[in-house]
């Protein structure tokens, strides 16, 4: 399922909390002095649930211009932003550095929402509407929704929560499969339960026991507990907010700027190898070695720009450049940032990450600025990603790989086991001969077996899963090897999509739910099992009184499935309790006697010679039992 994180933008006082309350029902201003001052000061988190059951993370960034550095804090992991301009004001310069820095950090979907129209008549709603259009003209918000609203009457709030329900449809969902990554923007002490950080999860998942380190100081810890929402949860995933409970760390090892991943994927640095576009609206060019503050994810770091391809960067231009910070980072490549002037503060540009670990670099090196092109576009490694996604329907090899490619590709084996690392292609070692799947393959394939089981569990609400077969046939196709196929059903299960059983494979999240009628006829039938023993009922005899004979059956097939039941032949059927017990006794029996016939088991069991040739049978068929003319022996 994806998780869409809602963020809001604009000016101060043009209503943003407010907004959340009429969504949400819940207040995001929670300080004593934002309430008194009526304005936020800190981020505000809460959530709500969309027409169509996905449930949305919101954030509530503060307007005013001395807090952009906790509205840069709070909208670099939104999906959807929701630029709120009010109607009364119109466009205001906060709206429009908040939307630059929307743009900087490649935010792609927004809602405009027009605020306070019970303050305003139709008409002058309407002008201010169509100057907001001319105002964001050529950009992402060129065509965007524009909904009017009223945060005191409640107009406007069922169309904007319609609106951004429809919006989240398309949205890209986050990445899942990429290493653990959470930048935190707060941390306090919890009485008995010790350090918990929140923040959203940019990319990969976490569950309750694993190994994290907290950058950059790499101290490593334990997740104890993760609350979504606040609520308890086995797994955090990307494109969720959270809150974590870290064992053995105290508050003063993690806050605000610090990073909880996945142990050893990153290392801290000084400096920064970065692309940097330099807003057109600046006035003067960017000069070398100019101090700035660096925003990525949570954390501000002051920082100097060192231009590596010219000699000044003039409004509207991007460069290469080197960020060299006076205090550690720990990012990733690709990651999105944003820098302001030193003093007074305002945003002046940002771009992406291409090196997240350099080293200091002479000005105007040309081979280092080649690394960085190549770095930046990432074509060596791009043309064997590629090849691998075009092949892994067939759970390629090495040398089908190479073959693809069609030139002899040094040290393959060590790139691809740096796609490995990065997270995009996986590596499947059940055979002789490793072989490798893109991480885009198998998302394809989860999601087809969602669709696949979703249909499956409301056609067969009492079935413990599809089986396995039928699974592979549908999805992968019958040459798929046992054995491969069995390792991918593993990585999905790893990822909480679905459960595997030896034979049967449902939803992770599906659950058998009977109603009394049914639960009725399950206790029934359990009984009527386990007091016969070794000499039990027909089925049809069992069931000869009730009038709903298709729920029966349901019933039956769902104790069968579970084994809770165990048939051997058409009416020789026993409870498992009883099926195990019967393993024991021939056991027992064999290694005290040497051996058993058939009418030694008939009084062993107490049974006729119909369930004891019916058990013995199927002793032998499971390899329990060998048959040596009229004896039996352990196998």
């Amino acid at each position: 399922m994806k998780n869409i994180v809602i963020g809001t933008a604009g000016h101060i006082d043009h209503g943003k909390t407010s907004l959340i309350r009429a969504i949400t029902g819940r207040e995001t201003d929670t300080l004593k002095e934002e309430k008194n001052r009526g304005i936020s000061i800190n981020l505000g988190f809460t959530f709500f649930d969309l027409p169509s059951q996905r449930r949305a993370g919101i954030i509530d960034v503060p307007g005013h211009e001395k807090f952009v550095k906790n509205m840069l804090a709070g909208v670099s992991g939104v999906d959807i932003v929701l630029l709120v301009i009010a109607a009364d004001e119109g466009v205001m310069p906060q709206t429009k550095e908040h939307f630059e820095i929307l743009q900087l950090l490649n935010v792609k979907k927004g809602i405009i929402v027009l605020t306070k129209t019970d303050m305003v008549d139709e008409e002058w709603v309407s002008m201010i509407e169509e100057d907001v259009k001319g105002e964001f003209k050529g950009t992402f918000l060129e065509g965007a929704p524009i909904c009017r609203v009223s945060s005191k009457t409640k107009t406007g709030i069922p169309e904007l929560i319609e609106t951004i329900d429809k919006l989240t449809e398309d949205t890209d969902g986050k990445d899942v499969e990429g290493h653990f990554r959470l930048p935190v923007d707060r941390s306090f002490s919890v009485s008995g339960f010790g350090t918990v950080v929140t923040g959203t999860i940019i990319s990969g998942r976490a569950k309750i026991g694993d190994t994290v380190e907290i950058y950059p100081s790499k101290v490593k810890t334990k997740i104890r507990s993760i609350q979504i929402h606040g609520n308890p949860s086995e797994v955090g995933e990307a494109g969720q907010r959270c809150a974590i409970n870290l064992a053995n760390v105290k508050t003063t090892e993690v806050g605000r700027g610090c990073v909880v991943a996945t142990e050893d994927i990153m290392e801290p640095t000084m400096i920064l190898d970065c692309n940097l576009y330099y807003l057109k609206s600046m006035e003067k060019p960017l000069l070398n070695r100019q101090r700035v503050r660096l925003y990525h994810g949570t954390n501000e770091i002051l920082c100097r720009v060192i231009l590596l391809d010219r000699e000044e960067l003039k409004p509207g231009e991007t460069a290469y450049v080197q960020l060299r910070l006076e205090e550690e980072l720990t990012a990733q490549r690709n990651d999105r940032y944003v820098i302001r002037s030193y003093s007074p503060m305002y945003t002046i540009g940002g771009g992406t990450i291409i090196e997240p670990v350099s080293h200091k670099a002479k000005r105007f090196d040309e081979e280092h600025i080649e690394d960085m092109k190549i770095k930046e576009s990432g074509k060596t490694e791009s043309i064997l990603e590629n090849t691998v996604k075009n092949l892994s329907v067939e759970f390629p090899d090495c040398a089908q790989i190479l073959k693809s490619l069609g030139k002899n590709e040094e040290a393959i084996e060590e790139k691809l086991e740096e796609l490995i690392g990065d997270k995009k292609i996986l590596k499947l070692v059940s055979l002789e001969k490793p072989v490798y799947i893109h991480i885009d393959y198998l998302k394809e394939c989860m999601a087809k077996i969602e669709t696949l089981l979703l249909d499956y569990h409301k056609k067969n609400p009492l079935k413990v899963g599809i089986s396995k077969e039928e699974l592979k046939n549908k999805i992968f196709g019958k040459k798929l090897k046992q054995k491969l196929y069995a390792e991918a059903l593993g990585e999905m299960e790893e990822r909480f999509l679905i459960k595997v059983t030896d034979k049967f494979v449902s939803l992770y999240t599906f659950e058998i739910k009977l109603n009394k009628e049914q639960e009725r006829v399950k206790d029934l039938l359990l009984k009527t099992y386990s007091e016969g023993q070794y000499n039990t009922p027909k089925y049809n005899d069992v069931i000869s009184n009730e009038k709903d004979k298709k729920a029966c059956q349901m019933v039956f097939e769902l104790l069968l499935d579970g084994e809770k039941l165990i048939k051997l032949q058409d009416d020789c059927i026993f409870t498992k309790e009883n099926y195990d017990k019967a393993k024991e006794m021939v056991v027992e029996y064999i290694n005290k006697n040497g051996k058993i016939t058939a009418s030694e088991a008939r009084e062993l069991f107490n049974s006729s010679r119909k369930y004891v040739v019916a058990l013995l049978e199927h002793f032998d068929s499971i390899r329990l039992t060998k048959r040596i003319e009229n004896d039996r022996v352990l196998y």
